[in-house]
């Protein structure tokens, strides 16, 4: 209180002496009054706030888990806009606060903000012509620096440039009102915060803001243990950064030459001893003191296992509600500083992904532009626990000319790293999937599964005509598609998802709406990577397409996407949006919610258990299932022209989604080194390491109904008329096909057989092919056990139809054998299926070979 009333009759002094020697070279020219000079003072704003002052964001994520199995969270960044670390009173070296007071303001404890001897020297050269420096007191440098940081949170560049000039302006009206600020501080804050304040907001060079981040860049050191020497040198920096920054041995002399004044100010002020004078002075300033330490700003120098993690962080701030109301506020506020982000990165098992993807998937390859990407959430969380990709983040011009560079994030959507994802292939059958058992068809039942030419036209999309628009159709024009194994004939869906074939799913699409199957794929988050659409065209680029081909997975979709939706099946049917970011710390210390879990159900449990089901099929023969007792779904994913490949596997703990191809063009993956089972040699790795830290158990049961479906058990038709067969086929909502004429010892226009054959369980619509017989086969009759004689057999023979009858003889031992003269055998033999054009060959029992 003292010192605010002195302070407040130093400042009736000063404007007194003010008005009548600074300003009276004004009056002289302006004819303004001195009591209109002191009217100005009354004008002025008489408070200021200290407030926060931009500093460190800190990025943290797990490494282990603690005793008490909660998670050991390590830091892997610092994101800024000015290099600060604001301490405590306790944590700043006495010989800073000492030097600090010594070099700037020598009676800091004995003014009241303004210093009046200092303000009449100041007034006295500015009668003389010079300016208004040195009248300047910690308190008026601290306000001087508030204006200063105000200024650099201005939105454009412009703005900040005539900020932080008028901050620094060397005018009369800019002094005084620092005075009366200056003033304010005093009465507001004690000395010690005030000094306090102005060594953590202090520009020390470059980007470095506060003592500690100066004593940690230029000294290697926290500002609480810098030696003499160094505190002087750091505090010798304040007034010409540009000159004195410790960043260029250039300004090593003229720092020291500024420190060592400081270290015999404080001897005379009795600060030091004579002997802690001569040790300081003593001290060089030189490449031997200094220890620069490298800049850890940004995610270019984060821990190098979750840089694009840590970018993917930075893109997520507008929508942290922890950090503000909206969009802006968050962005301001983490531009303020302060922050520590706690996220869901997990570097047990991130690490191993991101060794395998660079080990498999070489960023520098010459032949193409090959990329390669990971991502594995927490199945009922959406907790993002690993995000890796083949080449090295760098957000710099260098990676311009090194391919083995990018800052583009191949995990997420195009707004959160540039990537405007890839072609899932037949990762995206799932949906189809989905929407087949939704309309309670089964595994079991049977579809046509053969390459062929569709008409676009044929399948049904009640989406046609909405908010979409063409990319809802209507489609029309030929389908042409091909399975890519050449696989043929009818299939199971069960079989059918796991051998992936084309022609099985486009037959249960034309079964399906494909509205309904896109609402599903949305329902499980599913959207391109591509968020900001091209007004250029009349396709929407951020929104799903629905055409017939996209059964097949031509939507372009980010991993991460895909991972989240998979994870959904194995979450009993519930979608939980992927999140990174579990808790916030502000800079009071202060806990503050992270992310809030998103997740709601998106399909009946009953459908997501029968389709983890099909999963856990198909997952059995692929080369990443890590086999290690851990129940395991999967679904693989090829594009046509073999240009990208995928792999989604998941335990019921954690589901991974891999991708591995072309970043640009379209080179066949299938001609690489490694082929289509990189995805695979990436995948089991990754999915044995995230298994033993995060152990998956069974899935739930498949429901039965599902199973079996709804479908049609086919009938025996064999032996039956064509008519009588095709009319009950129809009758039963099945498709008719003529399969054609087929040798046959039925009579010729019976039915044979059927393809798929009597029992089958048949979806609605499918397609059953009947064979008739063309009357060319017949059965050989018995003509041995009877005891004919050759001529009867062989008119026998003639009268079924059989043209070529011969004999052999067959010796018999005794010369009164009663089959002497007998037919005892036939070539073919009884009941044998033969064509009536074939050789018959009779034996005919003889007393010797040659005498039948």
């Amino acid at each position: 209180m003292l010192s605010g009333i002195l302070g407040m009759f130093g400042f009736s002094v000063i404007a007194g002496i003010l008005v009548t020697v600074m300003v009276t070279p004004a009056l002289a020219v302006t004819g303004v009054t001195a009591s209109n000079g002191i009217g100005i003072f009354d004008s002025l704003p008489e408070f200021i706030e200290i407030g926060k002052q931009p500093q460190r964001n800190e990025i943290y994520v797990t490494d282990t888990t603690n005793p008490d199995g909660s998670a050991h969270y390590v830091p892997i960044a610092q994101v800024y806009s000015q290099n600060r670390q604001e301490v405590q009173w306790d944590g700043v070296s006495q010989f800073v606060k000492d030097a600090t007071v010594a070099g700037e303001d020598r009676r800091f404890y004995e003014h009241g903000g303004v210093d009046l001897q200092g303000t009449i020297r100041a007034a006295i050269g500015n009668v003389s012509g010079g300016d208004t420096s040195g009248a300047s007191t910690l308190s008026m440098q601290l306000v001087k620096n508030i204006y200063i940081q105000e200024a650099l949170q201005q939105p454009t560049e412009e703005e900040r440039k005539a900020g932080v000039a008028a901050a620094q302006a060397g005018t009369f009206d800019r002094k005084i009102k620092e005075m009366k600020l200056a003033i304010g501080l005093e009465k507001r804050y004690t000395k010690d915060e005030i000094l306090l304040a102005y060594i953590n907001i202090a520009g020390f060079g470059g980007n470095n803001y506060g003592i500690e981040s100066a004593a940690q860049r230029y000294y290697g050191v926290s500002a609480k243990d810098v030696t003499l020497a160094q505190a002087a040198s750091l505090i010798a920096i304040v007034q010409e950064p540009g000159a004195r920054g410790l960043d260029s041995p250039e300004n090593y002399p003229a720092n020291q030459e500024r420190r060592d004044v400081i270290l015999k100010n404080m001897f005379v002020e009795k600060m030091i001893d004579q002997a802690q004078l001569d040790a300081a002075l003593a001290t060089p300033i030189d490449p031997t003191t200094v220890v620069l330490k490298p800049y850890t700003n940004g995610c270019v120098a984060a821990h190098p296992y979750a840089t694009y993690f840590c970018d993917y962080i930075t893109k997520l701030i507008p929508e942290l509600d922890a950090l503000g109301a909206t969009p802006d506020e968050r962005k301001a506020n983490w531009k303020v500083g302060g922050y520590k982000l706690y996220t869901t990165l997990d570097l047990r098992v991130q690490t191993t992904a991101q060794d395998v993807l660079a080990a498999k998937a070489p960023a520098g390859e010459t032949r193409f532009q090959l990329g390669a990407a990971s991502t594995s959430v927490q199945v009922g969380t959406g907790r993002i626990l690993t995000m890796a990709q083949n080449k090295t983040f760098n957000d710099t011009e260098a990676a311009i000319a090194d391919p083995r560079l990018t800052a583009v994030n191949y995990n997420t959507d195009r707004e959160y790293g540039g990537s405007r994802g890839f072609q899932v292939g037949s990762t995206y059958k799932l949906f189809t999937l989905l929407n087949w058992l939704k309309s309670g068809r089964g595994l079991n039942e049977v579809v046509d599964g053969n390459a062929r030419t569709l008409s676009q036209s044929a399948f049904t999309n009640t989406c046609t005509g909405g908010e979409d628009g063409v990319n809802d159709g209507p489609f029309g024009g030929p389908w042409p598609f091909k399975n890519s194994s050449g696989e043929k004939g009818n299939r199971t869906v069960l079989a059918a998802t796991a051998a992936s074939i084309n022609g099985a799913y486009a037959s249960m699409g034309l079964q399906l709406d494909q509205c309904e199957t896109k609402n599903i794929a949305k329902a499980l988050g599913v959207h391109p990577a591509n968020t900001m659409d091209n007004p250029e065209t009349d396709r929407f680029e951020n929104r799903l397409e629905s055409n017939p081909s996209a059964i097949l997975g031509t939507n372009a979709i980010a991993p991460l996407t895909m991972a989240a939706a998979y994870a959904t099946i194995a979450n009993h049917g519930v979608y939980c949006k992927p999140i990174a970011v579990d808790s916030v710390t502000n800079s009071d210390g202060e806990a503050l919610p992270g992310q809030t879990r998103d997740c709601h159900q998106a399909i009946d449990p009953e459908v997501a258990a029968t389709a983890a089901f099909a999963l856990q099929n198909a997952m059995k023969g692929y080369a990443g299932n890590p086999k290690d007792g851990t129940a395991m779904m999967g679904k693989t994913g090829t594009t046509d022209d073999f240009d990208q490949t995928w792999l989604m596997s998941s335990s019921s703990a954690v589901t991974t989604a891999v991708w591995f191809g072309n970043i640009v063009n379209k080179y066949p993956i299938s001609k690489y080194a490694g082929g289509l089972n990189n995805r695979h040699n990436i995948a089991k790795p990754i999915n044995i390491n995230t298994n033993k830290y995060y152990p998956g158990g069974p899935f739930d049961q498949p429901s039965p109904r599902l199973v079996n479906g709804a479908g049609i058990t086919l009938p025996s038709f064999v032996g039956g008329t064509v008519d009588n067969a095709k009319g009950i086929i129809e009758g039963i909502k099945l498709t008719y096909a003529d399969g054609g004429q087929e040798e046959s010892a039925q009579p010729a226009g019976v039915v044979t057989r059927t393809d798929p054959a009597e029992g089958t369980v048949m979806a609605r619509g499918q397609t059953v092919t009947v064979f008739t017989s063309n009357g060319a086969l017949k059965v050989m009759p018995d003509v041995v056990s009877a005891g004919l004689t050759y001529n009867d057999a062989a008119a026998q023979l003639a009268s079924s139809g059989f043209v070529k009858v011969s004999k052999t003889c067959v010796a018999l031992s005794s010369p009164t054998d009663p089959y002497i003269g007998k037919v005892i055998s036939s070539n073919p033999t009884t009941g044998a299926v033969t064509r009536a054009t074939d050789p018959v060959v009779l034996g005919v029992g003889a007393v010797n070979k040659s005498s039948c």
